[in-house]
């Protein structure tokens, strides 16, 4: 928002209309306990901000803005013609006025509120109806001249504040927070309602100029009740605002308040109109109030943005825990001998044979090697199945690591505040995404490359590249990958008791080929990769969730901004 420094705050107005739009920027978007009182907050400063405290500030000169408000039923309408003489704004006949705003100015002050000075979110409309609601179903005020009004003083009819159309209520409170001077207009029968009492605690508290209007008083009844209400008024910091009591009278035949009981607060008015250094005054007391407010409403927006960031940060802090887990899970899965169970163990005894060869294998390796020689060289390979059972075996542990993470992080999110909201927007987010299983298949193929890759570099040197030749490569790679699998912290398979001799047999193949400390690095470094391609593809998961989070338009820093914001201002004061 782009407004012109007055003279008199040329300091102050740039570090407001900062905050101003700090202010703007802020989001609150998770469903947290008392996120609705937070966000009504926000937006009502915001409106403060752009209807009156930067507008104000621009021109401390302009006419004061008295705004007229009350509860459906007080009057207001006919108060505002009353006080002007002429009908320049219709009472309500049906309950609830869903007419718009009415503005009035004296014609030599136009260019205050013709253009988009204050109220910039509403629509101008000059003249028509007067019970015209909006332009082109925009949210409308509506400007009207009368030169019974003077110079420096504009009145504005407000909606009922306890409307019962919610947008009628928020303009009404908006309206409020736009005003130099609240008029306020209650009744006899009213006075005492708890909604316009919120409304003049919330004006006291922020030091807001009160005029009281006490309108349609029985004539026998004006002592007790004038006497109640500046008690009420007295009890809420607000006993030197005057009171206009307006007894009960049969409106002229132009519906207007007799001119005895409309006299002393038009006279105020009047009076408050002509007297420069009096309208000063009310600024002053009102611009200094809101301003004063700003410290105790900013540090509510950020709890309120500190409370988002924290609910943010226990989202992607249960999607990571999830998927750190599931690495976890595939690193044990390779070690805990599962994978050796099964389809893998009877493809790998088809692989070497059983029975009398596995008795003679502890004395005997070139007999593995000539087994594994003939099955290579033969048709089909055994080589093939087991393979494939290999593989078959990692995509299912890392496939089931990653929809245990998805599923966990849901579980999770649905008892973590925002997170049922946000799975709501994202119901594919409880499964893994479509393309996981490709991924899986890919992520199985390229680790195959990285273990053929470590036999070829382990097997560089011409005695043991004939040894790996004689083996084959890709046989080489399969009892390698088998022997990954056995290994848990040194400990081989036999001394775990899975698959008993079938992982010594493999472990000891290699040890013949590449010797006992590079069959240990080898495993350590296919174990390694495997994780590492499991990582990333956990990681795709992962940013489903955290990128769900991030779309939300949370900003980290808007805490800080706010509170860095709000120090400007203070200090530019």
């Amino acid at each position: 928002m782009t407004v012109t420094a007055d003279p008199a705050t040329r300091d102050l107005l740039p570090a407001v209309t900062s905050l101003r739009d700090e202010v703007a920027a802020t989001t609150l978007p998770f469903d947290l306990p008392g996120v609705s009182a937070a966000e009504g907050g926000r937006t009502e400063l915001l409106h403060q901000l752009d209807d009156y405290i930067l507008p104000r500030l621009s021109s401390l000169d302009a006419p004061l803005l008295a705004v007229v408000g009350g509860s459906t039923g007080s009057g207001k309408s006919t108060l505002v013609n009353s006080v002007l003489g002429q009908v320049v704004t219709a009472p309500g006949v049906l309950r609830p006025t869903t007419r718009s705003p009415v503005l009035v100015h004296h014609p030599s002050d136009a260019r205050w509120f013709t253009e988009e000075r204050i109220l910039p979110e509403l629509a101008r409309s000059f003249g028509g109806s007067l019970d015209e609601s909006a332009v082109d179903g925009e949210a409308t005020v509506r400007l009207a001249t009368s030169s019974a009004l003077p110079a420096g003083m504009a009145l504005l009819d407000a909606p009922d504040i306890d409307s019962v159309v919610l947008r009628n209520r928020e303009l009404a409170r908006q309206l409020l927070g736009a005003a130099d001077l609240w008029l306020f207009v209650t009744t006899a029968a009213r006075y005492a309602d708890a909604v316009p009492w919120d409304l003049l605690r919330q004006a006291s508290e922020r030091g807001t100029a009160v005029a009281v209007v006490l309108n349609r008083v029985p004539k026998e009844a004006v002592g007790v009740i004038r006497e109640h209400l500046g008690s009420m008024l007295k009890e809420q910091g607000l006993g030197s605002a005057p009171v206009f009591t307006i007894a009960e009278s049969t409106l002229d035949p132009g519906g207007l308040i007799p001119p005895d009981q409309i006299a002393r607060l038009q006279s105020w008015l009047t009076a408050l109109a002509k007297d420069g250094r009096a309208r000063a005054l009310v600024v002053r007391q009102t611009l200094t109030g809101a301003l004063d407010s700003l410290d105790g409403r900013i540090t509510a927006l950020v709890d309120a943005s500190s409370a988002q960031l924290a609910a943010s940060g226990e989202l992607d802090k249960a999607a990571r825990q999830a998927y750190a887990e599931a690495t976890e899970g595939v690193s044990h899965g390779m070690t805990d001998g599962s994978l050796l169970r099964g389809e893998v163990l009877a493809r790998w005894q088809e692989f070497v044979g059983t029975g009398e060869f596995f008795r003679q294998v502890e004395t005997t390796v070139s007999r593995v090697r000539d087994r594994i020689v003939a099955s290579v060289r033969g048709a089909p390979a055994p080589s093939g199945h087991l393979d494939e059972a290999l593989h078959s075996g990692v995509a299912e542990l890392v496939r089931a690591e990653g929809r245990g993470a998805a599923s966990g992080t849901s579980r999770s999110w649905r008892a973590l505040a925002g997170g049922a909201t946000l799975l709501q927007q994202h119901p594919n987010l409880t499964r893994v995404s479509p393309e996981f299983d490709q991924t899986v298949a890919s992520l199985v193929h390229d680790w195959q490359g990285d273990v053929l890759d470590l036999v070829r570099h382990e097997g560089k040197d011409r005695r043991t590249t004939a040894k790996v030749t004689a083996y084959g490569v890709n046989a080489v790679g399969t009892v390698l990958m088998l022997v990954t699998f056995a290994y848990t912290g040194g400990i081989t398979g036999a001394e775990v008791g899975i698959a008993g001799g079938t992982a010594v047999l493999g472990q000891k193949l290699l040890e013949a080929i590449f010797g006992d400390q590079a069959v240990r690095t080898m495993a350590a470094k296919a174990k390694e990769a495997l994780l590492d391609r499991a990582e990333a593809a956990f990681a795709a998961e992962e940013a489903r969730f955290t990128g769900a989070v991030g779309s939300v338009g949370l900003r980290s820093d808007q805490a800080r901004s706010l509170t860095a914001a709000a120090r400007s201002v203070k200090a530019a004061r």
